[in-house]
């Protein structure tokens, strides 16, 4: 994902120069009847106050690079919050007014999903989701193997945009979160605002080093918590373990690049910190369904059957 984030990277040191507020940039992907996809970048941080907003529409972000806090209004008063990092999934209702702010870093990159309420109705009804279940219970969906796959599709999109067919990739990720959040739980306990601040800081290190070693000891220390406290910290605030997050992101770059530049597939094992490509290749295949060759193929005939417009 290192490609990715250097377009987030970019825009945060010209708005550095500039000395200009934080913004938010927004370009059109693909769009349809009830749909639409954008890449968005925005360079807000610390500094920059929230405003609240609302939803216009059913939405799926998919973060691809930085971190931040999601709130929003669910069903009982006050606002509930997420901190969204590369590789989960924001979700909002129609209608739905929520807030991000970027309180413990700077700025962040989204492709964000949007659906009508007739076009996502239609979709949550194939998906086998009853009348009553078709709005969003919570924020978020955390970096689960089950969606490496599409994430890994929309991220290689951002690289070959016109040759992507974002509404089958719209509908799939529709379809699978909407399935998938209905199986999940609310997270058990608050997370106070510092040690979210520790833990967000270790993500960005992680974000930052994905391809060198990365012990719980190490990550704990960054974030000044004991190692038991850090990793269940971890897991609620991300959703998966370190390790699994860890491991989650290497193969998510090597998904990219696999598709987005012509390079072995031992060269890009070794640059995602993988020690052997036999390793390496069992958890692509564990992760994604498929070895890295049958992947890049795969993704490759996808490409060249979509039409150029």
């Amino acid at each position: 994902m290192a490609k990715i984030a250097v377009e987030l990277e970019r825009a945060v040191a010209q708005r550095a120069a500039t000395g200009e507020p934080g913004s938010m940039a927004s370009r059109v992907l693909g769009q349809g009847d009830g749909w639409h996809v954008a890449d968005v970048v925005c360079t807000c941080g610390p500094q920059d106050r929230r405003f609240e907003e609302q939803h216009p529409s059913f939405t799926i972000a998919v973060v691809v690079a930085g971190t931040f806090q999601y709130r929003a209004s669910l069903n009982g008063p006050g606002l509930a919050e997420e901190l969204m990092t590369p590789g989960s999934l924001l979700l909002g209702n129609a209608g739905q007014c929520f807030e991000c702010g970027h309180e413990h870093g700077l700025g962040d990159r989204c492709l964000s999903f949007r659906y009508s309420r007739d076009y996502f109705a239609r979709v949550a009804a194939d998906a086998g989701i009853s009348r009553g279940q078709r709005n969003f219970p919570r924020l978020r969906l955390p970096a689960l193997a089950h969606l490496s796959p599409l994430i890994a599709r929309a991220c290689a999109g951002l690289v070959h945009a016109s040759q992507t067919r974002w509404e089958e990739l719209s509908v799939q990720l529709a379809a699978d979160a909407v399935k998938m959040v209905h199986g999940l739980s609310a997270s058990a306990r608050a997370v106070e605002p510092s040690t979210v601040a520790r833990v967000t800081r270790t993500l960005r290190m992680i974000e930052r080093h994905a391809d060198h070693e990365l012990p719980l000891g190490s990550l704990a220390r960054e974030a000044g918590l004991s190692p038991y406290h850090f990793l269940r910290t971890f897991e609620q605030l991300a959703g998966v373990t370190p390790h699994q997050y860890v491991r989650r992101m290497r193969l998510r770059e090597a998904a990219v690049r696999l598709v987005s530049k012509k390079e072995k597939v031992l060269d890009i094992a070794l640059d995602c910190g993988f020690g052997d490509v036999s390793n390496f290749n069992r958890a692509f295949r564990n992760e994604f369904g498929a070895n890295p060759r049958s992947w890049k193929a795969s993704l490759e005939d996808c490409l060249e059957a979509a039409p150029v417009r």
